[in-house]
């Protein structure tokens, strides 16, 4: 008769794994210093001690060395194919002139379209931007585009205008910066690549993804940045194909349901299972663009208030029709304006189908950076979960940061996570890459470091809403999801750390926290000057991504 694990399908089977000597980040145990891991599941979950008495000759025995392990993060917002291709082409983060951005271009090697990523002009002394035509002899007449850090416009030369048809759109103006229609026409003209390419850039994605800790990421597919192949290419990994296993992907699509019927026949017709119709449905676009909707004008440009994509009337279609299908609705939405165009369209979606069924369905919105305390509530009064992202605080708040160079004293409310926590509002995190980078911890960090110091949550919360907030917020089916308890999913990473404390946003409270009596699992410290170092990452037991240091 065959085993179990030689039938066709059938996973092969692993020898149990013991990890000892470190530390394990449970809620079963906050001393935990040994983990045992059988097939996909966390078998067990102690002391060294009692690691000694069960370790046997069957178990493949790690030494921890002091390493801490700890529930795998989830990316809550990201795109696979976007960040494949940010990765591999120009990275314009540390460009400080229109010159240094020419430069870049002119030493591009190959023969194709020049792309490149990350330039942000608030930084510049000299926020002149360079010319199409300076663009095109820059690259040799090779077709050039350069997204803003943003994502939500770019350079282009004249040569990818005209092949990419952009003249005559809204967002175009002659020049080289396109916005708005202009710049989703010109980024899908230079995503026309053979499917092994795109596939190549996913799949860098999810390496890169799975080296940072990371055992899923939210897909964030819409029309206007990949379109429904590209999706059921980001879901295709789930199925493995007999790749190397890469972290689940949990796929979401922004494309606007005017009906219960017509959400029922965009999900019949996507050809993947999509956890909702959400994610990146634009309300509004980007701060650093100008594009998202503000309720007053922009400070360093008075007369622009920002760009409203939906209506009222056309976001309470959707959510209406979400709530009735029973799936997730949601939108990208930024600015105060765009805030209070989605927050009336869930009170006409919930006059219209009712606010239990409102509430039910889960809706998700992305950003939510302009957010008051009125606003504040009626996400909490129907359940919305906000995806924020952590970074982009770290990037621009502060003194001299974007926000306050585009809103004045506005910028100094922006993300505001300690509100949002205190008034029971569902939270995730992300990390919207390739605007910001796969660096989990990072992440925490803002958190823990907002620059609004009202607004700062604590450690412990922060690293919640990157792990187990994720998968709750994807309505996940597994409830153990993100925790390392018996019986919980073998999802985890293990991390090089240099100290392990408690770290909390309000100092009235450290010294309760730290006492070992209450208990509270130990993270590692976040204000040595490094980020933790990824020794491995695990999903369902299946390895990811292994340091060469882990085992020696």
């Amino acid at each position: 008769m065959p085993r179990p694990e030689d039938l066709p399908g059938s996973r092969p089977k692993t020898s149990p794994v013991l990890y000892r000597n470190g530390s394990v980040y449970t809620a079963a145990d906050p001393f935990a210093t040994a983990m045992l891991v059988d097939g996909d599941t966390v078998a067990w979950v102690g002391s060294e001690q009692a690691a000694t008495s069960i370790a046997d000759s069957s178990m493949d025995i790690i030494d921890l060395r002091g390493a801490l392990v700890a529930p795998g993060f989830v990316d809550s917002h990201m795109h696979l194919t976007e960040t494949g291709i940010a990765l591999d082409s120009l990275a314009l983060q540390n460009a400080s002139s229109a010159r240094e951005l020419l430069d870049a271009v002119a030493a591009a090697p190959g023969d194709g379209p020049v792309l490149g990523h990350g330039w942000d002009e608030s930084t510049w002394a000299d926020a002149s931007l360079p010319s199409a035509e300076e663009l095109e002899r820059a690259s040799g007449g090779r077709p050039v585009y350069l997204s803003r850090v943003d994502v939500h416009s770019a350079l282009v030369s004249a040569s990818l205008a005209d092949s990419a048809g952009l003249r005559g759109l809204d967002g175009f103006d002659g020049g080289p910066r396109v916005r708005r229609a202009a710049h989703a026409a010109a980024r899908q003209a230079t995503r026309r690549l053979p499917e092994d390419v795109l596939r190549g850039h996913q799949r860098r994605a999810l390496t890169e993804a799975a080296a940072n800790g990371y055992v899923a990421v939210a897909e964030i597919g819409a029309p206007h940045i990949g379109g429904p192949g590209d999706l059921r290419m980001a879901g295709s990994w789930n199925s493995n194909n007999g790749e190397v296993p890469a972290p689940e992907v949990l796929p979401y699509w922004g494309e606007l349901a005017t009906s219960e019927e017509h959400a029922r026949s965009i999900l019949d017709q996507l050809g993947v299972g999509v956890r909702g119709l959400a994610g990146d449905l634009n309300i509004d676009g980007s701060i650093g663009s100008r594009t998202a909707a503000l309720r007053a004008g922009y400070s360093d440009a008075p007369e622009e208030s920002g760009s409203l994509y939906l209506s009222v009337e056309e976001a309470a279609a959707h959510l209406a029709a979400c709530s009735l299908v029973g799936i997730q609705g949601g939108f990208h939405v930024i600015g105060d304006a765009g805030l209070d165009a989605a927050l009336k369209a869930l009170e006409l979606a919930a006059a219209e189908v009712g606010e239990q069924r409102v509430r039910a369905a889960g809706h998700r919105f992305e950003h939510v950076e302009m957010v008051d305390a009125a606003a504040i509530a009626t996400l909490a009064r129907y359940a919305v979960t906000v995806s924020a992202q952590p970074a982009f605080d770290a990037a621009w708040g502060g003194p001299g940061g974007l926000y306050e160079k585009r809103l004045g004293e506005r910028g100094r409310s922006m993300n505001p996570f300690a509100s949002l926590y205190s008034a029971g509002v569902p939270v995730c995190f992300g990390s919207d890459s390739p605007v910001t980078p796969l660096r989990p911890w990072s992440s925490v960090r803002a958190c823990v470091e907002h620059h609004n110091e009202d607004e700062r949550i604590s450690a412990r919360a922060a690293f919640l809403g990157h792990t187990r907030a994720g998968w709750r917020a994807a309505k996940y089916p597994n409830p153990m999801a993100g925790q390392l308890v018996p019986g919980a999913p073998a999802s985890f990473a293990v991390w090089e750390v240099e100290e392990l404390m408690v770290q909390v946003a309000d100092g009235r409270v450290q010294s309760w926290s730290t006492d070992p009596r209450a208990r509270t699992p130990l993270l590692p410290a976040l204000d040595t000057g490094s980020d933790p170092v990824c020794l491995q990452t695990v999903k369902d037991g299946s390895e990811l991504y292994s340091s060469p240091s882990l085992r020696s």
